[in-house]
């Protein structure tokens, strides 16, 4: 048996009952056979590959907080700080009910590669919450911050773990946790990102995403023969990384036509209007049906339905494995042309091997979606220097970074016989360099 399938059936066997960690773990593993067969002898004497795939820390609580009604409520809290081989811990704080330790695992291990692939200095991790801040007052969620961070402070730092937004945690939630961590420790420093602009937050932040989900896609369009102006994109979400991927990809000249959240989705025929949809989700927290009912050229549906619109290119920019493969079927016999992850793994494996055997040109999460954390190390170094820089200087180095991941990940699978095939080439480019660094510290 080769390495590669020795150490899956480790990870399965070590991490029962978490499909979504063994789905990441596969994904990547099965990408890297090539660069792994090369070089298995050392690999396999150093444990590298076991190593990789085993956190440094889980740390696992329990986080008791008091409701409006005076009930006490307990939620279940999670920090998996996965590998610092090149950096502190870097990696969102997800609050959803869905969350539990396999999820949190699945997310941290492709943080790995994906702050790699930024070619900044940050290591990877993540964590969260089953805490649901839907339907929940400012209070009740200011005390569920306040508790989660009355155990997390001591396991993250400045130069050690430095924890961001994600689904569930926005600007108020980040707030409240800020202001915890400084009451407890007295530090005023960097530890968290995603932070307002009048404590320590970057501009273009909330947007970084987003637009560097459509920065990555020009580029490879561009790579490809093609241009993004005048094309029709279907987009599902509608929180931070849709709305903002909706807004540049119509900067950029694109029509966006669909947006969707967890009841359903809407298809606008005259293009999202950001302004509305903004009004909608940011402001007034709703669903979907206000958009509708406000927008005559809007048609609200109930469900899921988003890939099955006619586009040139889809943006997966909601959960993990939205898109299957009858939805890719769809994409393909509608003459969709490229696919690129916003959200972390939303296509499922057979979904991703049926684009890309059809000619679809796919970029997943990992490179595609990895402007949200270049802006927080960005950020965190404007809080090292005492600094703010302006909108447009950091939108500029988020362009440029995200050019930079695209043209690394193509040269890495033209490098290993791969051409074409984004997925390999975004994993082995940034596993490569987080090989390195491993090895170059010794077994630890």
């Amino acid at each position: 048996m080769s390495y590669v399938d020795e150490v899956f059936e480790l990870v399965v066997a070590k991490n029962p009952a978490q499909p979504e960690f063994h789905q990441a773990v596969k994904e990547v593993l099965e990408s890297l056979r090539v660069v792994i067969e090369a070089n298995e002898e050392a690999y396999r004497k150093d444990a590298l590959l076991e190593r990789i795939c085993t956190p440094e820390r889980q740390i696992l609580f329990r986080v008791p907080w008091v409701d409006d009604k005076g009930q006490v409520q307990v939620n279940n809290g999670f920090r998996v700080q996965f590998n610092s081989a090149i950096g502190p811990y870097k990696g969102g704080l997800r609050l959803h009910p869905s969350v539990n330790l396999g999820i949190i695992k699945f997310l941290g291990f492709e943080q790995i590669f994906k702050n790699s692939l930024t070619g900044l200095p940050i290591g990877g991790g993540k964590g969260g919450s089953d805490f649901d801040p839907k339907g929940k007052s400012d209070r009740e969620v200011m005390v569920f911050c306040q508790s989660f961070i009355n155990e997390l402070y001591r396991h993250i730092g400045a130069d050690t773990d430095v924890p961001a937004g994600d689904i569930g945690t926005g600007a108020r939630e980040i707030g409240y946790m800020y202001g915890q961590y400084k009451r407890l420790t007295g530090l005023y420093e960097g530890v968290l990102t995603g932070k307002g602009l009048t404590y320590g937050g970057s501009l273009a932040r909330t947007e970084a995403t987003g637009y560097g989900l459509l920065y990555l896609t020009e580029e490879m369009l561009k790579c490809n023969g093609k241009d993004i102006a005048g094309k029709t994109v279907v987009i599902s979400g509608s929180g931070n990384v849709a709305i903002y991927a909706a807004q540049k990809a119509q900067q950029l000249g694109a029509k966006v036509v669909t947006v969707s959240d967890s009841t359903g989705w809407v298809y606008d025929a005259e293009g999202i209007d950001i302004a509305l949809l903004k009004e909608v989700k940011e402001v007034k927290r709703a669903r979907l049906t206000e958009y509708a009912a406000a927008r005559p050229s809007a048609e609200y549906h109930d469900g899921k339905g988003v890939w099955t619109v006619k586009c040139d290119i889809a943006l997966p920019c909601a959960t993990q494995n939205e898109l299957n493969l009858e939805d890719a079927k769809a994409l393909v016999a509608n003459g969709c042309f490229a696919v690129a992850e916003g959200a972390n793994m939303p296509t499922t494996l057979d979904a991703t091997e049926y684009l890309q055997k059809n000619g679809v040109l796919f970029c997943p999460g990992k490179a595609a979606n990895a402007g949200g954390v270049a802006t927080s190390a960005l950020e965190m170094s404007q809080n090292s220097e005492r600094l703010s820089w302006t909108f447009e200087e950091v939108d500029s180095k988020l362009k440029g970074i995200m050019v930079n991941i695209f043209h690394n990940l193509d040269d890495a699978a033209k490098k290993y016989g791969m051409e074409g095939n984004y997925v390999a080439g975004a994993n082995i480019a940034g596993f490569l360099k987080v090989a390195e660094a491993m090895t170059a510290q010794g077994i630890v």
